[in-house]
């Protein structure tokens, strides 16, 4: 069978504002919980902002967002997945006014995407809550979270009703397991933090979702809005009837989160799951029917898979399995430990597929790794990542694997398309970009931008439509 992508498929990158946009202080923004993340997902938050958080300057796309959004559209891009930093909006979150220069400055990077056929894609929040709702609220354990966000989104969305026609409500919504303060603003440490307090936070920001799904909806009708969760697809390490029961628990985990925002409801599994950890979800009246507002679309992001076993002997987790799972022994890893699976992306299409019937966009994918700035023959810098082009060639394959299963697929954007800060690990040399930027760990460099090999290469898959892939 001839693969291929449909026509109108949405060819493009994704990144976040807090890894790339930098002047963290200015233009009246306030801080956010990322500010005081120097040291990545995994490190304790400092009290405030410290000279060594690579993420306040970032690659200073804040300044010069318009050589890099010309640089997306040599490559052909259709649609460009960035984020509104909460803080720029409302400071500190529970201002009843916006702040102007912030809505301004996402005015301008939208209106220069039009100006080359971009279609911004934007994550309403991306793992920056506003510090000051982290502190004061203890952030989405506090029902009045719902308010604030509330506020957030309707700003937003009438501010840019006529610039922005694609949404997604939470970056990555199922990592609040894991990471609580990065994702969900949660100040109580993680050890500290009971099952009741989480689940009852992960409802408010279910409840907060279907809001900004209702409330897109009816400012206007075109808007198509999504949620964002981690995919990891988990497999059985044997046949064994215990190792599937095994997997198909801890699939349960981040399934919950796609059920809820695509069915509208709590699923038969979690409540079990609440009764045996005396686990009491406290609905509001309302809540039930707010719920029923499902999104338009599953989008998602997709870098591993794990296995799982009921074999206590062999629960070795992955270095770099980020919601748990073992490492798989029949796969490599990359740099940083993270297993590369280009089948289980279709795997995981087809699951969600198969389970929802709704479009899916797979709006993160690609490769974290170390790339060297070297002088060719010619005297030119270049950048040879002839590693990364075959990382991503195989795992489009697998995406025009997956449509030709019968997959509705609305695009496709490669993580970090241009150099940025890692979230895992807060450093510049995990680099994912088709364009590097000379900016170092250590804070040097002159951030100049350089094509690398991979952006020749995706710029000649947009133009085939991906046909050169095969």
């Amino acid at each position: 069978m001839e693969l291929q992508f449909p026509k109108g498929f949405l060819w493009g990158g994704a990144v976040a504002a807090n890894q790339l946009e930098g002047a963290y202080q200015e233009d009246g923004k306030g801080w956010s919980t990322q500010d005081v993340m120097p040291k990545g997902i995994k490190s304790a938050p400092t009290e405030v902002p410290t000279d060594d958080n690579m993420k306040l300057v970032g690659i200073d796309f804040y300044h010069r967002y318009k050589e890099d959004i010309k640089l997306f559209a040599e490559m052909g891009f259709k649609v460009f997945r960035t984020s509104i930093a909460w803080s720029r909006i409302f400071p500190k979150g529970d201002e009843l006014k916006p702040n102007e220069k912030g809505l301004q400055f996402y005015d301008d990077l939208f209106d220069e995407c039009h100006k080359y056929g971009i279609e911004p894609l934007v994550t309403i929040s991306h793992y920056e809550t506003p510090l000051h709702l982290a502190r004061e609220y203890d952030g989405w354990i506090n029902r009045k979270m719902v308010d604030f966000y509330e506020r957030y989104v309707r700003t937003i969305y009438n501010r840019y009703k006529n610039k922005v026609k694609y949404w997604l409500t939470f970056n990555e919504i199922n990592s609040i397991l894991e990471f609580p303060f990065m994702s969900g603003g949660i100040n109580t440490p993680l050890e500290k933090l009971s099952k009741q307090d989480l689940y009852q936070a992960i409802h408010h920001e279910f409840v907060a979702s279907a809001l900004a799904v209702k409330i897109c909806h009816e400012i206007n009708p075109d808007f198509q809005i999504g949620c964002m969760v981690l995919s990891m697809p988990i497999y059985p390490l044997t046949p064994h009837p215990d190792d599937v029961i095994k997997a198909m628990q801890s699939d349960h985990k981040n399934m919950f989160f796609a059920d809820v925002h695509a069915r509208g409801y709590y699923p038969g599994y979690m409540k079990r799951f609440f009764k045996e950890n005396g686990i009491h979800i406290h609905f509001e009246p309302g809540d039930e029917e707010i719920l029923k507002h499902t999104v338009d679309f599953i989008s998602f992001s997709y870098y591993m898979s794990t296995y799982e076993t009921a074999d206590p002997e062999k629960q070795i987790r992955g270095e770099g399995n980020l919601l748990g799972g073992v490492a798989n022994p029949f796969l490599e890893a990359s740099e940083w430990g993270w297993q590369i699976d280009p089948q289980g992306l279709r795997y995981v299409m087809n699951m969600f597929y198969d389970r929802y019937q709704k479009p899916l966009f797979i709006v993160e994918n690609g490769l974290g790794a170390v790339d060297q700035l070297v002088v060719d023959g010619n005297g030119e810098k270049v950048i040879n990542d002839d590693y990364r082009i075959n990382y991503l060639r195989d795992h489009l394959v697998q995406v025009a694997e997956a449509i030709a299963d019968g997959v509705e697929v609305m695009g496709y954007t490669s993580w970090g398309c241009i150099d940025l800060v890692s979230a895992t690990s807060a450093e510049l040399k995990k680099r994912y970009g088709f364009i590097y930027v000379d900016r170092h760990d250590d804070g040097s460099g002159t951030l100049d931008r350089y094509r690398k090999k991979s952006f020749y290469w995706y710029k000649e898959v947009i133009e085939s439509n991906g046909q050169n892939l095969f």
